[in-house]
């Protein structure tokens, strides 16, 4: 039994020792950066990006850990996408593989050094080499919960607790999420436009302190203002490391734009309006292209908001104006050939719904697309003719 004993302990020594041989080699020189990146042109890259960068001058080491990528390769990757499903994971690659994308793409990037000990260090280290691995590196991604930006100081909490401050004194206004989206985005874009209509009203709630980092300019900010427990800056140098060029911003076509496009489609609206009034008729092609349209963009917000994991879709009022039984009511708009006279009442629902909206608008429950502005006019401006339209067939 003591030879068994000693046996299993030899053994157990044995493979901690391996273990420990098989550690990297790190010196007591190497350190940690934050790496803050700027805004890029295209959706997925207009709130700019966030990563650890790991260096070594002993070693030679340069290396970047990255939670900011998935795998295209993923079976069914775009309906995984959509439905808040699609793993995330943690990337690492060289730091000059890294920053060719932002040198191609012309954005800033800075580095934030980390005043860690070697110890830190270490363990900092070793905690990302875990990650690492194939079967640790995934993770579900939150835009607003859990992200490449708001896993740095998640990270850093978990490893290290209260030994680092995170001060909050440096935020002095009170912002929504949806409030910090639209600093970030062209009020006229179809991005600000898209992400107005799919998100629901629980990103107009204010924001904690924290929940501002998000947005990896956040995460540079607090990183900046944390001290640790002696009141000395965690951060002990910030550099440079691309510098974007001024003309770097592209200019925009605002003649495809949601304000100009939509206007044209108000004005189309109101020339047809206006000709059936005259002429005592209806265009059925427009009442079933707008009911149809109109019912399939409510179908998708329906299902984004209960049949996916995104937790920023839920409680979208857009619901209210985008309405997904209009879908089995188009074709009474079409396909009839005798006038129904009871379809004023679905009309007349339409247009009260829209009176809703708008007051849910003005008591700031929800804060609705400014470029959808024309489409509820349109809407508004054909839903009543059509009441008025078949309250008068009912009349006769």
């Amino acid at each position: 039994m003591k030879k068994a004993s000693l046996l299993l302990l030899f053994l157990y020594a044995g493979m901690l020792f391996g273990q420990e041989a098989n550690r990297v080699k790190i010196s007591s020189e190497a350190y940690f950066s934050v790496i803050t990146c700027s805004a890029g042109e295209e959706l997925y890259s207009s709130f700019g990006h966030s990563a650890f960068r790991f260096q070594d001058p002993v070693y030679g080491y340069d290396m970047v850990y990255n939670y900011g990528t998935f795998d295209f390769d993923t079976p069914l990757f775009y309906v995984k996408f959509a439905r808040g499903k699609l793993p995330y994971q943690l990337g690492r690659s060289s730091f000059k593989r890294f920053i060719y994308t932002y040198k191609q793409e012309k954005r800033w990037v800075k580095a934030q050094v980390l005043d860690f000990t070697p110890e830190q260090v270490r363990q900092l280290f070793e905690y990302l080499e875990n990650n690492y691995k194939e079967e640790n590196r995934n993770y579900k991604y939150d835009f607003f919960f859990n992200n490449c930006a708001t896993k740095k100081r998640d990270i850093i909490q978990e490893n290290f607790g209260d030994a680092f401050i995170f001060n909050e004194d440096h935020l002095t206004e009170e912002n929504s999420f949806r409030d910090l989206i639209h600093a970030n985005l062209d009020s006229n874009s179809w991005s600000s436009f898209g992400i107005d209509i799919a998100l629901g009203a629980v990103i107009d709630k204010v924001a904690e302190p924290k929940e501002y980092q998000f947005l990896p300019e956040y995460v540079f900010k607090a990183f900046a203002n944390a001290t640790k427990q002696d009141g000395t800056p965690l951060v002990k140098e910030t550099n440079l490391i691309l510098e974007a060029p001024e003309n770097a911003a592209t200019s925009k076509n605002i003649l495809f734009s949601p304000y100009i496009i939509f206007s044209i489609l108000l004005l189309i609206v109101l020339i047809i309006t206006f000709l059936d009034y005259k002429n005592s008729k209806r265009t059925r092609w427009l009442d079933f292209t707008i009911l149809l349209v109109n019912g399939i963009a409510g179908i998708v917000i329906l299902l984004l908001w209960f049949a996916t994991d995104h937790t920023a879709t839920y409680t979208n009022m857009n619901v209210f104006w985008l309405f997904a039984p209009n879908v089995l009511f188009a074709y009474k708009f079409l396909a009839k050939k005798q006038e129904c006279k009871a379809l004023w009442r679905h009309s007349a629902f339409l247009l009260v719904l829209l009176v809703v909206l708008t007051f849910l608008w003005l008591i700031d429950f929800e804060q609705f697309a400014l470029a959808a502005i024309p489409l509820l006019i349109a809407l508004a401006v054909r839903y009543a003719y059509l009441t008025y339209y078949f309250l008068r067939l009912k009349e006769v």
